[in-house]
């Protein structure tokens, strides 16, 4: 289950809070009622609250601290699509007023539209729209330099620690990284990228390894233990001790 973010409608109207840029990813927005959202669905919606009220989907109630929210799934993806704050002495007024709001938003799909909705509610207003695609799709780039930074990392790490290469299946290639100390002095570093990766992901790539500048990455025609294949590409440079260090102290 990926994790849940908010509408940009949820976003704006109920939670009163601007658009980031596509560099932050709204799923990691600071907010109590996100981060409880985020909680509840990691695991998808096993032993989930319904909102038996409304019937025209299957919505999901989030609670935490005065904030109460609704949330709607989308195959794997959680999508807050309205929240609130409880008011005293009225525990369940936001989920009332989202039931009298979407009893009237079906009245009114059924005198503007000709095939009428035979459910009680409506709330097809507040799910995700195209605007949503489109700016989860635009943090597209900044999902994937963090999933590549942190499986870089982990490569070098668990390399350093036993001076083997230590490889993982990414998307469109196949990444390995391999990292020997020599007793606290020079740290080599190689990597290998088979498949074909566009010079920009390669750089991503580069850029993240841990404790090595990015413009001293010279390729390689060999590996320690063996030759190229047709297929693979690789790099090597030396990594800062202290880095090496630090990654090793981090396992």
């Amino acid at each position: 289950m990926r994790p849940a973010r908010p509408t940009l409608r949820a976003l704006r109207e109920d939670l009163k809070l601007p658009l980031p840029s596509a560099r932050e990813p709204l799923n990691e927005l600071d907010h109590p009622i996100l981060a409880k959202a985020r909680e509840r669905f990691t695991d998808g919606e096993a032993g989930q609250e319904r909102i038996r009220s409304i019937d025209d989907e299957v919505l999901f109630k989030v609670k935490v601290q005065r904030w109460r929210g609704t949330v709607w799934t989308d195959e794997d993806l959680p999508w807050l699509i309205a929240a609130g704050q409880r008011e005293d002495g009225s525990p369940d007024d936001f989920y009332s007023a989202l039931e009298t709001t979407a009893r009237a938003a079906r009245a009114r799909y059924n005198a503007e539209e000709r095939q009428p909705l035979s459910t009680k509610t409506y709330v097809g207003h507040l799910l995700p729209d195209q605007n949503d695609r489109d700016r989860y799709q635009l943090e597209a780039g900044t999902r994937l330099v963090r999933h590549l930074a942190a499986a870089v990392r982990e490569l070098a790490r668990g390399s350093l620690h036993d001076g083997h290469e230590h490889a993982a299946d990414l998307p469109t290639f196949r990444l390995g990284i391999l990292v020997r100390a020599d007793d606290g002095h020079e740290t080599y570093v190689a990597v290998r990228i088979t498949g074909s990766v566009p010079d920009d992901l390669i750089a991503v790539v580069l850029r993240h390894v841990p404790g090595c500048d990015p413009t001293d990455w010279y390729p390689e025609y060999a590996l320690p233990s063996r030759s190229l294949l047709p297929a693979e590409q690789a790099w090597s440079t030396l990594m800062d001790p202290k880095a090496a260090a630090e990654l090793l102290n981090e396992g």
